[in-house]
């Protein structure tokens, strides 16, 4: 019976070609893969094929699939930093969370798989920095209530949770979106128009103030 052929590491020349270049095929591919599939679902062997490089190149560039996957948690984070304008109220954030659903759908896709694949902080991968990159806006919330813009039995970290479910709806609720709005809730029109209802209703919520200080 014939032997299977053992796996080769990575030659020199396919390591230093163009290690940027390389690093950022095989993110872009294994965000697709992990938002088709979820974490556990995912395969590095279909990842290599998507990206079109060898499969040894994931275990020379992110240690494995884990490294990988912290690898698009950093990305996420630089995402999120785009999301966070300068002069920008609560609101308008929030309306730019809930069109990233069109802007960055694989990104959404992710964050529900996330979810879903849930088991406890041992098993999640990206755990500590995604706890940490939230804390910003209970940080906000907090700011607000401190100078009674929002009250004081509002709890801030659970707010963030409803806005942030809230924000993703049209990926994690799209079969409600289209009993109830009769849309299309992945068209571009609908993703814009719920955006918009999303500020709405962050300014009831008196989140249009920027918190002093």
């Amino acid at each position: 019976m014939p032997q299977p052929k053992p796996r080769r590491s990575p030659k020199p020349q396919e390591r230093q070609r163009d290690p940027e270049r390389t690093r950022r095929l095989i993110v872009d591919a294994a965000v697709a893969e992990f938002a088709e599939h979820g974490y556990a679902g995912a395969r590095t062997s279909a990842i290599a094929a998507r990206a079109g490089v060898n499969q040894q190149l994931i275990s020379y560039y992110f240690d494995g699939k884990k490294g990988l996957y912290q690898a698009i948690s950093e990305r996420w984070r630089e995402r999120e930093e785009e999301l966070l304008p300068e002069k920008g109220t609560l609101a308008d954030e929030i309306g730019l969370y809930a069109l990233e659903a069109l802007k960055n759908p694989d990104g959404v896709r992710l964050m529900a798989w996330g979810g879903l694949e849930y088991t406890g902080p041992e098993t999640d991968p990206d755990h500590a920095s995604r706890a940490e990159r939230l804390q910003h806006t209970v940080d906000r919330l907090r700011g607000l209530q401190a100078a009674g813009k929002l009250p004081p039995e509002v709890d801030p970290a659970c707010l963030t949770i409803m806005l942030m479910a809230a924000a993703m709806a049209t990926t994690t609720l799209p079969h409600v979106i289209e009993g109830l709005c009769e849309a299309d809730p992945r068209s571009p029109a609908f993703i814009e128009h719920y955006a918009e209802q999303m500020v709405v209703l962050a300014r009831l919520l008196g989140l249009d103030d920027a918190p002093e200080g």
